[in-house]
């Protein structure tokens, strides 16, 4: 990764967990989080994506992340969340087993994503950022929701 992209991914991270491992996407993309409501499903749509919800007359797909990452069958209770998310000027809600909170990382705490073979996806990894004794993956959430395999918007912006 080179300075000039690390350097503009150090900023503030809303952290949250799948499964044993702590994420992070940038604030800025975040509108607001909700607690899980099941959504309505849409037919022969791709397993994460686990319908839409109705928000103050938006109609919002919601997209669990376990599902997407391959992390194993979700289970969803209290601390199941949904956090909405504006990226390319599209709505969009994602599922996570809870929300941490909001940290702070900058280019001494914010590493690049390790080079692993073509059999594991990192485009969406920015880094990793260690915080304490933390270790946050942090996620292009933008770059992942608009991602072709989504589906979610016509065209990346």
């Amino acid at each position: 990764m080179e300075q000039t992209e690390q350097h503009a991914a150090s900023g503030e991270y809303l952290t949250f967990v799948l499964g044993r491992e702590e994420y992070g996407i940038d604030i800025l993309k975040v509108q607001e989080i909700r607690g899980y409501e099941a959504p309505t499903t849409i037919a022969n749509a791709p397993a994460f994506l686990k319908g839409v919800i109705n928000l103050r007359g938006v109609i919002v797909p919601i997209i669990d992340m376990r599902i997407k990452f391959n992390l194993g069958e979700p289970t969803y209770d209290q601390f199941t969340v949904v956090i909405i998310l504006n990226v390319a000027n599209r709505i969009v809600g994602m599922v996570v087993d809870g929300v941490s909170d909001v940290i702070q990382l900058n280019t001494d705490n914010l590493r690049p994503a390790p080079d692993f073979s073509s059999t594991l996806d990192t485009r969406y990894i920015v880094g990793l950022g260690t915080l304490d004794a933390r270790m946050i993956i942090v996620v292009d959430i933008e770059k992942l929701m608009t991602s072709q395999d989504m589906a979610l918007v016509e065209e990346a912006v």
